[in-house]
C-alpha cells in the first residue's frame, strides 16, 4: 500500500466539514491487489497523480488561507475594528494634511477610502488605534510627545477636535472590559486607567508587562517594546506587542502574544511566540510586525500587520493580513507552519487616479506636506491652487503603491514661484523636475543637481517616469511635444535605512516661493 499524505490548512469542502480538533490533511491510498505486480509505467502514473493531487492540496490551500496584500502602499501601523457590515481601518499618516485616512471594507481584500479624521496639522502622527465602543467610534494616536483622541459618530465624520489626554509615550491600545471599564496601554507596556466616556485618564502609568525573551543572537535593531494592542476573547485579555524594532535589518520585527485574566496583567508569554515574524531575508516580506488580530463576520480570526517588501523599501510598510488559529488551549497562531510565509495575494491593488481637478472635493488620495490648514490650497474652476511659501516647499502628493509608473502633470505659474514634479521621501528628500521661470532643472535629495537656461510662457507640462528606481524626466510647452531631460536619477536609497521617519516614496506636485501654483491635468499611469 503507498500512502501519500499531503498538508492541508482549512480546506472547505460542501461535503466536509472539519471541527479545530481535527487534523487538516489530505491523504490519497494506493492499494494494489495481492502479488500484482506494478510495472515502472504504472509507478511513473501513480507518482504523477501524487504530484497533481499535491498540487490541488497547495492550491485548495493558499486559496483558503486567504493572505492577502490589504493596502499595497506606505499604509504602516494599521488598525482594525468591525462595526455594523463593515470592517475600518486607519493608519500612521505622519505630518500630512488631512491626516489618519479612514478605510472601509466589506471582505477585508478590498478597501475604499471613507474620509480623514483630521483636517489640520497635528504634529507627526504615528500609530493610531481605531476603536468601535457604545455605538461611537474613537482614534487614539500619539503626536507632539502626548497622546490625544478623536471620536465620531460615523466613521464618515465628522470628527470632533483633538483631545490632548496629557499622556507621554507612543502607540497607544484601547481595551474595554465587559462590564465597561476601559484602559489604553502605550510603548513599553505601560498601561492606564481611562474614564468612562473614554476621553480623559484616571490615575498613574504603571509598568504591567516585561515582555517576550526572544534569542539573544536573533539580528533585531532593538527591544523596542511598542504597539500594545488589545483584545478580549472567552475570559482571556490578549495582549499583542511589537518588539525588535520596526525597520533595520529584515529579521527585525514581529509581533509578540500575551494573555491574562486580567486588563492589566499579570501576563503570560504565549507558547508561539514570536506570532508573526520574518525569519530571514531570502523572505518577500522584511521586518514583519505591529500586529492585531480581529473576528470577521462568520467567526474567523486575522491578524493584520505591516511590512517592508523585499527590493522595495521605497514603498514603506504595506498593510498585510492572513488567518489565524485558535487551539484547544486557548493561544492562537498563524495558519501555517511559523517559519513558511503564506502565498500572499495582491487582492487590492491601491491605484493613484489621475485627476483633473474639476470635482468640489479634493480626491482623498491627496495629502499635503508643508502646510498647516486648508485654507492653503483652493480648488476651484476646474484647478487647484496652492500658495507657496518663501522659506520651505509644500507639496500636494499621494502614496504609491506601484513599482514603476509614468505620471504628467500641467502647472502655471503665478508670480515669483519655482514649481516642479517629483518623486517625494518628505521636504528635505525628493528628487525630479523643476521650473522657476528662468531655469528648467533637475532636483536629487532637495538640491539642484543641473540647471539650463529655458524661458517657457505661463504654463510648462513636466513628466516623470519611475522604473526600477530610476528616475527620468520631460518637460513640454503644450503637453503634446516631449523634450527629454538629459539627465536622470536613481532613488532605490529612498526609505527610512537611509534617511529615517519612516516614510515613502511618494508622486508629488511643489511649489516655493512668494507666489501661487495652479495645478491640473495630473496623469498617472502604472508601467507593467
Amino acid at each position: 500500500m503507498v500512502v501519500h499524505r499531503f498538508y492541508c490548512e482549512n480546506i472547505i469542502s460542501p461535503t466536509v466539514k472539519l471541527t479545530d480538533n481535527q487534523p487538516r490533511h489530505l491523504s490519497v491510498v494506493i492499494r494494489p491487489k495481492a502479488n500484482l505486480k506494478i510495472s515502472s509505467s504504472a509507478k511513473s502514473l501513480i507518482i504523477a497523480i501524487s504530484l497533481i493531487i499535491f498540487g490541488l492540496a497547495n492550491l485548495l490551500s493558499a486559496k483558503d488561507i486567504g493572505a492577502n496584500i490589504a493596502l499595497n502602499a506606505d499604509y504602516a501601523d494599521p488598525t482594525i475594528v468591525r462595526a455594523g457590515d463593515y470592517f475600518y481601518m486607519t493608519n500612521s499618516s505622519w505630518d500630512y494634511i488631512p491626516g489618519l485616512l479612514v478605510w472601509r471594507s466589506k471582505d477585508l481584500k478590498n478597501w475604499e477610502r471613507l474620509g480623514y479624521a483630521l483636517k489640520k496639522y497635528g504634529g507627526y502622527v504615528l500609530a493610531p488605534d481605531i476603536v468601535y465602543h457604545d455605538k461611537k467610534f474613537y482614534i487614539y494616536y500619539p503626536a507632539n510627545g502626548t497622546n490625544w483622541v478623536v471620536t465620531a459618530d460615523d466613521p464618515k465624520g465628522p470628527w470632533t477636535e483633538p483631545i490632548d489626554l496629557k499622556l507621554g509615550l507612543i502607540d497607544p491600545g484601547h481595551i474595554a472590559t465587559p462590564k465597561g471599564k476601559r484602559f489604553l496601554y502605550v510603548s513599553q507596556s505601560k498601561a492606564i486607567e481611562l474614564s468612562k466616556d473614554g476621553l480623559s485618564t484616571n490615575g498613574e502609568l504603571t509598568d504591567v508587562y516585561d515582555g517576550w525573551e526572544y534569542p539573544k543572537n536573533w539580528v533585531v535593531e532593538c527591544f523596542c517594546d511598542e504597539s500594545p494592542k488589545l483584545t478580549y476573547r472567552k475570559g482571556y485579555y490578549y495582549l499583542n506587542t511589537a518588539q525588535g524594532g520596526t525597520a533595520g535589518p529584515a529579521t527585525s520585527h514581529m509581533v509578540v502574544c500575551a494573555r491574562s485574566k486580567n486588563p492589566i496583567g499579570p501576563w503570560e508569554n504565549s507558547p508561539y511566540n514570536p506570532t508573526v515574524h520574518t525569519y530571514s531575508s531570502k523572505e518577500k516580506w522584511w521586518s514583519k510586525g505591529h500586529g492585531t488580530i480581529f473576528e470577521d463576520f462568520n467567526g474567523q480570526w486575522y491578524i493584520v500587520y505591516h511590512a517592508y517588501e523585499k527590493g522595495h523599501l521605497p514603498l514603506g510598510r504595506q498593510t498585510l493580513i492572513e488567518p489565524i488559529e485558535w487551539t484547544n488551549d486557548g493561544w492562537y497562531k498563524t495558519v501555517r507552519d511559523a517559519k513558511v510565509e503564506p502565498k500572499f495575494i495582491n487582492n487590492n491593488n491601491v491605484k493613484i487616479e489621475s485627476d483633473d481637478f474639476n470635482s468640489d472635493k479634493l480626491n482623498l488620495q491627496w495629502q499635503f506636506s508643508g502646510i498647516l490648514n486648508p485654507d492653503q490650497f483652493t480648488l476651484a474652476d476646474g484647478k487647484l491652487k496652492l500658495k507657496g511659501h518663501q522659506n520651505q516647499i509644500r507639496v500636494l502628493h499621494a502614496v504609491v503603491g506601484q513599482h514603476n509608473y509614468a505620471a504628467t502633470v500641467e502647472l502655471e505659474r503665478q508670480g515669483p514661484i519655482e514649481c516642479g514634479l517629483i518623486v517625494h521621501y518628505d521636504n528635505a528628500i525628493y528628487s525630479g523636475i523643476g521650473f522657476d521661470g528662468e531655469n528648467i532643472f533637475n532636483l536629487h535629495r532637495g538640491k539642484r543637481m543641473f540647471t539650463d537656461a529655458k524661458k517657457f510662457k505661463s504654463k510648462i507640462y513636466l513628466k516623470i517616469v519611475l522604473q526600477d528606481y530610476n528616475l527620468s524626466m520631460s518637460l513640454s510647452q503644450n503637453g503634446r511635444k516631449w523634450e527629454h531631460y538629459p539627465n536622470s536619477l536613481e532613488v532605490s536609497g529612498f526609505h527610512h535605512n537611509v534617511f529615517g521617519g519612516f516614510k515613502s516614496l511618494k508622486i508629488g506636485i511643489y511649489c516655493k516661493g512668494k507666489g501661487e501654483l495652479i495645478i491640473d491635468n495630473f496623469q498617472f499611469a502604472a508601467i507593467d
